[in-house]
């Protein structure tokens, strides 16, 4: 993508706010951070000064790191009456906003402008101005080229924050979405002094105990069905806090059941809270999750998504599970 290709109104819009909040999705993955976090800081000024919403409970443990990077103000609750508009980033639906109990709905008013900025193929497009690119491989690889379009600064830090956002939602630079653009994008990143050898040790090489023991019990409870096409685990939400982790830590752990041999749809089940189950699915090859995530009220990507269901553990298993061999049929083996 050129920087070229990156609507006028939408930085005209950024470029008129000066006290913006800047919102990404619940359990906030590294390219929900760090597009979030990179905006903040590349639009602070003397007029303007952007907060990021981040709630408690938001930061995984392992991702902790890049707000201590950013260190970028947090939107307190009356930062929501007093914000003059609203940046969201890598999120596509309304609902799914990372705002906690702090935005009352009648915060979304048209005297404050929703910017939404996403990479999804299910966005509802609820913003005023809407820029969505659902063959972008992150929402950090469109703030990066929002950012050179409008000559904002691109300091090492900044950098290494959208390199973050690139690199894990392509699966390290693994995933079809991995074209030219996103490793171009990426080169640029690491000219502006992105951190590559700290963000490999952080993101890939530096797991807590708790989560390894939240490791053990997603391999210990990988399961396969449709002759070993259909992968999936699962933790309770006694599991999760028993290895010392929270719903908040919930995210790569899909990438266990995905990685068997021969399996073209991998889903994860996990009960952060109690009687309510988040689903991730994943599918390889041909196969798209997308419509299987619809089937039970979710979204995301043609080939990454998820859902949450209002039951508990075995109640979503058993419901989804099924669905699923059926959702494989429509695909059949090349």
């Amino acid at each position: 993508m050129k920087a070229s290709e990156v609507p006028a109104p939408l930085i005209d819009a950024i470029q008129r706010l000066r006290r913006p909040i800047m919102i990404a999705h619940v359990v906030p993955d590294a390219d929900a951070l760090g597009s979030a976090f990179a905006m903040a800081l590349a639009w602070s000024s003397q007029t303007c000064q952007p907060k990021v919403s981040l709630p408690d409970g938001s930061l995984s443990q392992r991702l902790t790191f890049l707000y201590d990077w950013a260190k970028v103000p947090i939107a307190a609750p009356e930062d929501f009456t007093t914000a003059d508009g609203f940046v969201v980033l890598d999120t596509a639906k309304k609902s799914r906003c990372n705002v906690g109990k702090s935005l009352k709905e009648t915060d979304w008013q048209d005297s404050k402008p929703i910017i939404n900025i996403d990479h999804h193929a299910t966005s509802t497009r609820f913003g005023d101005i809407n820029w969505v690119v659902d063959t972008a491989g992150s929402t950090c690889e469109l703030v990066y080229t929002m950012l050179r379009a409008a000559n904002r600064p691109i300091t090492p830090v900044i950098a290494s924050l959208l390199f973050a956002g690139i690199q894990t939602d392509t699966l390290g630079f693994s995933l079809p979405t991995t074209n030219a653009t996103a490793l171009s994008a990426s080169a640029d990143l690491v000219t502006c002094g992105a951190n590559v050898a700290e963000l490999g040790e952080r993101l890939c090489r530096s797991q807590t105990k708790s989560e390894f023991d939240l490791l053990r019990t997603i391999y210990a409870n990988t399961r396969v069905v449709a002759d070993g096409e259909i992968s999936y685990s699962s933790a309770s939400y006694d599991e999760i806090h028993e290895a010392g982790c929270t719903a908040a830590d919930i995210d790569d752990q899909i990438n266990v059941p995905r990685s068997l041999n021969g399996v073209r749809l991998a889903m994860l089940f996990t009960e952060g809270k109690k009687g309510k189950t988040r689903i991730n699915f994943r599918g390889s090859g041909n196969v798209t999750v997308s419509e299987l995530a619809a089937m039970f009220h979710g979204g995301g990507h043609m080939q990454s998504a998820g859902a949450i269901l209002d039951c508990g553990l075995d109640q979503a298993i058993e419901k989804v599970v099924h669905c699923a061999v059926e959702h494989l049929k429509n695909f059949p083996s090349p």
